[in-house]
């Protein structure tokens, strides 16, 4: 070999050696993060931090959301009405959502804050006290919720076909709600504490469980009764409550940053006071938001059952891609809470925009290939003629939106990581019930916009949100939030 040759070959060998050292370390991080890492949140480099804690957490957000994708897959076979049956009744469940998601929510801030400060007896001691205020919710929600369930569907504009094979899926999805809340709750303490590959498992056994018996309840498959559209909500129910009792084990059996031994199991008055405090302003800001989302199911039921339906199927498409974009989002919250707990405010503030970006980039993608393909992708789930041209328009309007649900999401999240949950409350209320509903009603009944112009007003508040969200998170008033 030449001189000449020796010293050109030498850059490209050694660019080679770069790139397969990059892919080795880039997949090593992969594997740790699916694994579980043993990494120090509040410290080193915080590019490796947001993938080591985002990659669980978006894969368990892509597992949650195979719980609503899964059961409209089938469902979709049942009908208009089947269909319609589980878009009211999850717009119902909205509530206990926002229940679910603000108690979670304040855990996972409570937690975190006590992981960064380096004290995992005080985050063992806020996940009791979040856990037995979760299962007192539960039973006050979910008994009567069960037993009105028909009453309730009527009271949502549902037709008399719509009770009639839908109150059983309603009882059950409603008096079942317990295990919705501890299914978030318990998460949020393992993602609060930094263990968010445990969040991720144990939802992998859910949603097996829910993805095999979902067609055997709905269809009557080999022994199974015939239960249809109520079969999907007995799957889910199982295969949510299977999951928390795995919750339940991974608590007491310990992890490497968090550990519930029986001295924890007492009521702290003290502890309590402050997780209700930032609870009920939490729960009101995800009950402000999804309460929204019943507000535009009733105004689109205006237009009939393949409204509803369509809406139900594009906005369960979405909702998909949208939680693990929620999934960086609660990646961020976590960076947060663990950051100011060390004294980092402005690490924390770094990773919000970082992660922001990141989800830009994520569902500005998903935006793009919705608003090309958007009638293929919905008849994947329906083929009903009726119904898939609005779900097709529903799915490409809000898909149009994506960039500012994006910033917005992880915005709110890092005010919720701080546990400021005042802020992300008050822009849901302007942004929702002053905006949304508003201007949904308006498009849609006085402009003779129909179901589409609920669907624009979603993407209009929801950008609006995100703009709002990035202004006050300048002003960093969260940096100086106790919790």
């Amino acid at each position: 070999m030449s001189v000449l040759e020796t010293v050109t070959a030498q850059p490209e060998d050694g660019n080679s050696r770069g790139l397969r050292s990059s892919a080795r370390s880039l997949w090593s991080d992969v594997r740790e993060a699916l694994r579980g890492s043993h990494q120090d949140y509040t410290a080193g480099n915080l590019n490796r931090a947001i993938l080591l804690l985002a990659i669980p957490m978006v894969l368990e957000m892509v597992l949650e959301s195979l719980f609503a994708v899964v059961d409209v897959f089938f469902v979709g076979r049942l009908g208009a009405n089947a269909v319609a049956t589980v878009g009211i009744t999850e717009s119902m469940l909205a509530l206990v959502f926002a229940i679910g998601l603000g108690v979670a929510m304040s855990t996972g801030a409570m937690v975190a804050r006590r992981i960064g400060e380096k004290d995992p007896e005080h985050a063992a001691i806020s996940a009791v006290q979040a856990i037995a205020l979760g299962l007192l919710i539960s039973l006050g929600i979910g008994i009567p919720a069960g037993i009105f369930a028909p009453q309730l569907l009527r009271l949502m504009g549902a037709t008399p076909e719509i009770v009639a094979i839908g109150s059983g899926y309603a009882r059950i999805a409603l008096g079942g709600c317990g295990a919705i809340i501890l299914l978030f709750l318990n998460n949020s303490i393992f993602r609060g504490a930094g263990d968010a590959a445990i969040a991720m498992r144990l939802l992998w056994v859910s949603n097996i469980i829910n993805l095999v018996l979902d067609p055997c309840l709905i269809f009557g498959l080999g022994p199974f009764p015939h239960l249809g559209v109520t079969g999907a909500a007995l799957a889910t129910f199982t295969g949510r409550s299977i999951g928390v009792l795995y919750q339940f084990y991974r608590l007491l059996k310990g992890t490497e940053r968090i550990h519930v031994l029986a001295r924890h199991l007492r009521l702290n008055v003290g502890v309590m006071v402050r997780l209700l405090r930032v609870s009920i302003t939490g729960i009101l800001q995800f009950a402000i938001a999804n309460a929204s989302w019943i507000g535009l199911v009733r105004i689109i039921s205006i237009f009939g059952a393949a409204a509803v339906a369509g809406y139900t199927i594009s906005i369960r498409i979405v909702v998909f891609f949208i939680l693990p974009a929620w999934g960086l989002s609660n990646a961020a919250a976590t960076l947060v809470g663990q950051n100011l707990g060390a004294g980092h405010p402005e690490r924390a503030g770094q990773a919000v925009w970082r992660t922001g970006l990141y989800n830009m980039v994520f569902l500005g993608t998903i935006g793009i290939f919705f608003i090309v393909f958007a009638t293929p992708v919905v008849r994947l789930f329906v083929t009903d003629p009726n119904v898939v041209p609005i779900a097709a328009v529903a799915l490409r309007t809000i898909s149009c939106g994506n960039i500012g649900y994006a910033y917005g999401m992880v915005m709110l999240q890092a005010f919720n990581g701080a546990g400021d949950t005042l802020t992300p409350t008050i822009v849901n209320f302007f942004g929702f019930w002053v905006l949304e509903l508003p201007l949904a009603w308006f498009l849609a009944v006085k402009m003779h916009f129909r179901s589409e112009g609920a669907f624009l007003s979603i993407v209009i508040a929801e950008c609006a949100i995100a703009g709002a969200s990035m202004l006050l998170f300048r002003q960093g008033r969260w940096k100086r939030q106790k919790i």
